[in-house]
């Protein structure tokens, strides 16, 4: 059975995946594969941009998002949609005509109406290349190696370590991420008396569970958090000779929770 694994760690958001899908399919007809995608209105394969926290801690995540190929398709309402027996999710382009519950049936909205035809569309994984022995055109112009396709077995190791996009029905999805970047907290620590950041404060951080996680301010007296999940967390800085800080939080999407002026215990 195939796969797609990708690693948002490599994925750098240059769209060179969507591009291709639209190079791939607008204006060529893969029948009985596929009719033409239309060149605009359509992205079968989309690259999503978010942008986590807030000035000056800041970082942008990049996720290609494709039809996920499930074991337990919600489109599959009849034989319209067929399962390959590689796995692959087809819409039949003769028998899905005028067939807008199949559209509508997808969890993940990654199903297309085109008007030309009266047809739902969506990403086929390029059967039409893998019948030939070719990858996916994605695949295959995605430079920094951010979108891998092949058999399970081949991807194991990495399926077991990697995270799906489930919505709450259940599809189980057979698109695989790796490094999804998750949520943080950012900071910083500085001495309001020398007006000089503070390298080497340790910053506690728990949570539910017996979450603990332990960082260090660093040369610009930063300190972050990272790959952490929505909860309530309870933060504390120390420096010896300093007085320590603590503040509770309240984390449904990444922070940057400002500077933190520690006070000297005593003057040196």
């Amino acid at each position: 059975m195939k796969v797609f694994v990708i690693d948002q760690a490599r994925c750098n958001g240059c769209h060179g995946c969507q591009l291709a899908c639209k190079d791939e399919h607008c204006g060529n007809d893969w029948m009985p594969y596929q009719k033409a995608q239309p060149e605009t209105g359509h992205f079968w394969m989309k690259v999503e941009q978010t942008t986590h926290g807030q000035t000056p801690k800041v970082k942008v995540e990049y996720k290609p998002i494709m039809c996920m190929h499930c074991d337990d398709p919600k489109c599959m309402l009849d034989d319209a949609v067929v399962k390959r027996d590689d796995g692959l999710v087809m819409i039949d382009p003769t028998k899905a005509e005028g067939r807008r519950d199949i559209m509508d049936a997808c969890p993940y909205g990654v199903i297309y109406w085109n008007d030309e035809f009266n047809l739902p569309q969506k990403c086929d994984g390029c059967a039409h290349l893998v019948d030939a022995g070719e990858i996916p055109r994605c695949v295959d112009m995605c430079i920094p190696e951010a979108i891998r396709f092949g058999e399970e077995e081949d991807f194991a190791e990495e399926i077991a370590q990697a995270t799906q996009i489930i919505p709450e029905d259940g599809c189980r999805p057979r698109v695989y991420y790796l490094n999804a970047p998750g949520l943080f907290i950012g900071g910083e620590v500085w001495d309001p008396i020398d007006d000089e950041i503070i390298k080497g404060a340790v910053a506690t951080l728990t949570g539910a569970d017996g979450f603990e996680q332990k960082v260090e301010s660093d040369h610009w007296g930063d300190f972050w958090f990272r790959n952490l999940v929505a909860g309530s967390y309870h933060l504390k800085i120390e420096k010896d000779g300093y007085k320590s800080e603590e503040r509770e939080i309240e984390l449904d999407k990444s922070l940057n929770i400002g500077d933190f002026p520690l006070m000297r215990t005593l003057r040196l």
